[in-house]
């Protein structure tokens, strides 16, 4: 039987010791039932653990992307108004409108949630 270890500091120790009492359960048992579970959903684990930086790191990505999408925008304003057809125009521009929602919605849950980690 394998035997996996870590490494972590005082403060996740003390983190980690005070959910194995809240659950009733042993270190070694909790680590182990809570691994397990966070196996069996990687799509939701990943968002789990994912860090504050890759989140960030993200939005930027997202920020550049939408500059560039109105950029686009710009283009496609400009030969509309020379007079020139564009019959998707208006599926483009609800895309954008929801990729900026959803840009707007990750940041402000960035926001609380790094507001929450302050808090505690």
């Amino acid at each position: 039987m394998l035997q996996p270890s870590c490494r972590m500091n005082d403060t996740e120790y003390a983190q980690l010791t005070a959910a194995a009492d809240a659950c009733g359960m042993s270190i070694a048992s909790f680590l182990a039932h809570s691994t397990l579970k966070a196996a069996r959903n990687l799509d939701r684990t990943a968002a789990e653990i994912a860090t504050e930086r890759e989140i960030v790191q993200e939005l930027f990505a997202s920020r550049r992307y939408l500059g560039r999408i109105g950029g686009l925008l710009n283009q496609v304003a400009k030969a509309l108004n020379s007079g020139a057809d564009a019959p998707q125009v208006h599926q483009v521009l609800q895309a954008v409108t929801h990729a900026a929602q959803r840009s707007d919605a990750a940041a402000a849950a960035l926001s609380r949630h790094h507001d929450s980690e302050a808090a505690a």
